[in-house]
């Protein structure tokens, strides 16, 4: 029996299949990462067999000091404001307020680490974002830890807002955010990302997609985690929200 080192594609396979037919698998326990390093070359391999691009990244941790995820995220699950998704297409359905930022650089792949204030100094836009959280994995969220990072880190799809000019003053650890499902508030009041400051996230992915040899050209969408929650709407709905001092966002799940 192969085991997930020998054959690393046979899981992207697998996920590959599941993403462009909306479906779930059963993650066979021979085939489970044994290490990120794997898992991110699945990621990869899902990208590549679903003949996508990447067009933005999902980076995110756990806690403030908590090792960090990330995600490449295919060109066809990213949307434009009043988007609408059909809600069958995702098996899992969970809803996350984010905020993106994006680079007015290009960060090309390299040994050499680039440092904190250079990445800082190379933010050039930000906005708010909705992560659509799904899986392609059976019994979600009862998976291996490594399984769902191969499976793009359990994305679905994102929402992206209108952008703002980068703001360094912006209040990133503790921003007022407001989620609502069909005009009922699920969320009002000052949010929280797990991770803390996202701009730990952004170095930190730059220099790992640069070790990686992966670019991110300038432009590209990085969201950052949630802000309140993730919430899993019953049905069909419109979703609407905002961050204080950026534009609003909303979409529609049909």
């Amino acid at each position: 029996m192969e085991s997930s080192t020998s054959s690393p594609n046979a899981l992207g396979s697998l996920f590959s299949k599941a993403y462009v037919s909306y479906s779930t698998i059963t993650v066979p326990p021979a085939l489970i990462p044994e290490n990120a390093d794997d898992a991110y070359a699945i990621q990869h391999f899902i990208i590549d067999q679903c003949e996508a691009r990447i067009d933005g990244w999902k980076v995110g941790s756990k806690s403030a000091d908590g090792q960090i995820h990330c995600s490449p995220l295919p060109h066809q699950g990213i949307y434009k404001p009043g988007a609408i998704l059909d809600r069958e297409n995702y098996p899992v359905l969970g809803i996350e307020l984010e905020m993106f930022f994006s680079f007015n650089r290009h960060f090309m792949p390299g040994t050499a680490e680039i440092s904190e204030q250079e990445i800082r100094q190379s933010i050039g836009a930000m906005g708010a974002s909705f992560e659509i959280v799904s899986s392609r994995i059976a019994g979600w969220p009862k998976a291996p830890q490594l399984a769902m990072l191969a499976d793009l880190q359990n994305h679905g799809a994102l929402i992206v807002g209108e952008q703002i000019a980068y703001r360094a003053d912006f209040p990133f650890l503790n921003p007022i955010a407001h989620l609502a499902i069909d005009g009922k508030d699920i969320f009002k009041g000052t949010g929280a990302n797990p991770a803390g400051d996202p701009h730990r996230l952004l170095c930190w992915l730059v220099n790992h997609c640069r070790q990686r040899g992966v670019a991110i050209p300038a432009g590209t969408v990085i969201t950052t985690g949630s802000y309140t929650g993730m919430h899993f709407p019953a049905q069909a709905c419109r979703v609407a929200a905002s961050i204080a001092g950026l534009p609003p966002i909303d979409f529609e799940l049909r």
